[in-house]
């Protein structure tokens, strides 16, 4: 900084006031030192100034693994709505959901100077009974079934999956059957006991649920279950790629969809609408959830108190999978 001083005859404060972008500065003035600083391939230390205001415009994000389709995308809305607001995201994934794992993160995430952590993942698979984190720290959690003293932003699971079983039932179904996520899945749960509900209030018969692990793979065996059941004329997936493997087994069983079974999957995935036939899926608005951690975080950090659940509505995409019973629900 000295040497650009000397280089463009200003004081050390003179340029100090340039590299933070003082508009204060005359033009002219500004474009000496600027001048300078290009000659001499001077670059003001961003961490410095970081130090210096208090403020390193980085937002930690903690989440578990990168594979889920959920997970990944929040991750990429929250990245681009943070970059909008001039904030880089520092990431770390863990591979397991411990309490020592999520305190070593925090901690590390304070050696890397963020102004707050972003936390995506089920808090409920945590290894202890409450979530405890530093209290300093300014923290919100993508995950609808988190309650304490922070802000909270997640998709309504139960809204989204009550809306493809009342369409299924709209179009004539008689019931519809579930192929669920995993066991340990707060997301897979909420869809469930939705689907559950929804056909209880119809006066509708709950089939026995079939269960996943979010892969296509999971979705082909429990497809192929289902193609054995003659009743069967409607499938509601809990997510997209195992509504894939559905597809698949359907068609190496001989069944149609969705002239024999009608199927409705949930995220609208980008490949949704190539499946063949074109996936009806529940959407998720990851934009939305994105931008809202990203206001609740810069609410905090303007010294609000931000507390409660923000859940962002889901939306019923239609497309081709979905129909009106056909011969084989006449038969059963």
């Amino acid at each position: 900084m000295a040497d650009v001083a000397r280089r463009a005859g200003v004081s050390s404060q003179t340029v100090s006031r340039v590299s933070n972008g003082d508009a204060a500065v005359v033009e002219t003035t500004r474009q000496k030192v600027l001048d300078a600083m290009r000659e001499l391939g001077y670059r003001p230390n961003s961490a410095a100034r970081a130090l210096k205001r208090g403020d390193f415009r980085a937002i930690g994000v903690i989440t578990m693994g990168l594979t889920s389709t959920g997970n990944v995308r929040t991750l990429d809305a929250l990245a681009g709505s943070a970059a909008r607001a001039g904030y880089a995201v520092t990431l770390i994934p863990l591979d397991a959901p411990t309490q020592d794992n999520v305190k070593g993160a925090f901690t590390r995430l304070d050696e890397l100077a963020v102004d707050a952590v972003v936390l995506i993942m089920e808090v409920h698979l945590l290894d202890a009974a409450a979530l405890t984190l530093p209290p300093h720290v300014k923290v919100v959690v993508v995950d609808s079934d988190a309650t304490g003293r922070f802000p909270v932003v997640d998709t309504d699971q139960r809204q989204g999956a009550r809306a493809a079983v009342r369409h299924l039932l709209g179009l004539g179904h008689d019931t519809v059957w579930h192929i669920a996520g995993p066991e340990e899945s707060f997301a897979a749960g909420r869809r469930a006991e939705a689907w559950e509900a929804a056909l209880r209030e119809e006066g509708r018969t709950v089939p026995s649920v079939l269960r996943g692990d979010w892969t296509p793979e999971s979705g082909y065996e429990a497809g192929l279950r289902l193609a054995g059941e003659a009743g069967c004329t409607a499938v509601f997936v809990a997510n997209d790629q195992m509504a894939l493997g559905v597809l698949r087994a359907f068609h190496d069983s001989g069944v149609r969809v969705p002239e024999d079974v009608s199927v409705v999957g949930f995220d609208d995935i980008p490949e949704a609408a190539s499946f063949i036939p074109p996936l009806t899926t529940v959407h998720q608005d990851f934009a939305r959830v994105g931008a809202l951690c990203v206001d609740a975080v810069l609410r905090e950090l303007a010294g609000e108190t931000v507390t409660g659940t923000r859940l962002v509505a889901t939306t019923l995409v239609e497309r081709s999978s979905a129909a009106a019973p056909g011969a084989r629900g006449l038969e059963s």
